[in-house]
């Protein structure tokens, strides 16, 4: 008779997910496990004990099955926490990451030290994706009015059901290209904001699994050199921003020296700081315009 206990329908999951790489087979089997019950990771670890049935014990066997096989368990969960926000994320939009966090949270400091003035601060969010950077930044600048584009139909549905569901009002999102002419209707920003796709496209396949076969390649192609995006923000930011304004990027840890010299190349900002990711790495730069 199969054992339905969680300790060991957990000591069996770990077993069989220890052997992969790029993997946390102790939490990713707690949380898989919480997610079939419909309880939390707490209940979990402190009810050894309890019995799933025959149907959730399948269904959590199928479910590190394909987690196993790399598929995200952000996509699994349908979650991702992110600047303490507890996103709906779904396959085929872009799975937010720490390191964004760190830009996110530099922009914030310098829009209530530069912009605390302002009745109104407008912020353009470029590639707005499941909406992690827009809806943080509605969410702890409430004074701020944050327009998110992006090309993808899907990206804007799972924007709009994060916007809706932490009742953010001053997030707004579109339906748009970059490469079109959005000029004639996005204008007078303090603040542009982007996490573009800057991935070389050759360089795609040798990423992780989980990130190469089953994340959107819209959100990771940056083309040859991985800085299309990059130059097209640039070439366009006089005509998105306001008289005083920022530019924040986010980029890949070898990128930071060259985006930094096409930004002093086309736009005459006072200074540009560099964001370090945890580790150490460049992994941002935030460019003043107009600004001490």
């Amino acid at each position: 008779m199969v054992d339905l206990t969680i300790k060991a329908l957990l000591a069996d999951a770990i077993k069989k997910m220890e052997a992969r790489q790029n993997n946390n087979p102790y939490l990713d089997a707690q949380l898989l496990l919480a997610h079939v019950i419909g309880k939390d990771r707490t209940f979990v670890m402190t009810h050894m004990g309890y019995k799933l049935t025959e149907s959730e014990g399948a269904t959590y066997n199928n479910l590190i099955v394909k987690r196993n096989e790399g598929y995200p368990i952000q996509y699994i969960l349908n979650r991702q926490e992110f600047m303490g926000l507890d996103l709906y994320i779904r396959e085929g939009v872009l799975i937010p990451r720490a390191d964004t966090e760190n830009i996110v949270e530099a922009v914030i400091s310098i829009v209530r030290e530069k912009f605390d003035r302002f009745d109104e601060v407008k912020i353009l969010d470029i590639g707005t994706g499941s909406g992690a950077i827009g809806c943080s930044l509605a969410h702890f600048l409430p004074k701020s009015v944050v327009d998110g584009i992006d090309i993808s139909p899907l990206a804007i549905d799972v924007a709009t059901i994060n916007k809706e569901k932490f009742k953010l009002n001053n997030y707004r999102i579109y339906k748009m290209n970059i490469f079109d002419d959005i000029c004639q209707v996005l204008k007078g920003y303090h603040v542009i904001i982007s996490n573009p796709p800057y991935i070389p496209s050759d360089e795609i396949k040798g990423l992780q699994k989980e990130v190469s076969e089953y994340e959107p390649r819209l959100a990771l192609d940056g083309g040859i050199n991985g800085l299309d995006y990059y130059e097209r923000i640039i070439h366009i930011f006089n005509q998105l921003a306001a008289n005083k304004a920022i530019l924040a990027f986010e980029c890949g840890w070898d990128q930071k020296n060259t985006i930094e010299a096409m930004m002093h190349q086309r736009v005459p900002f006072e200074r540009i700081e560099t964001i370090k990711d945890l580790s150490g790495n460049d992994r941002g730069l935030i460019g003043f315009y107009r600004i001490n």
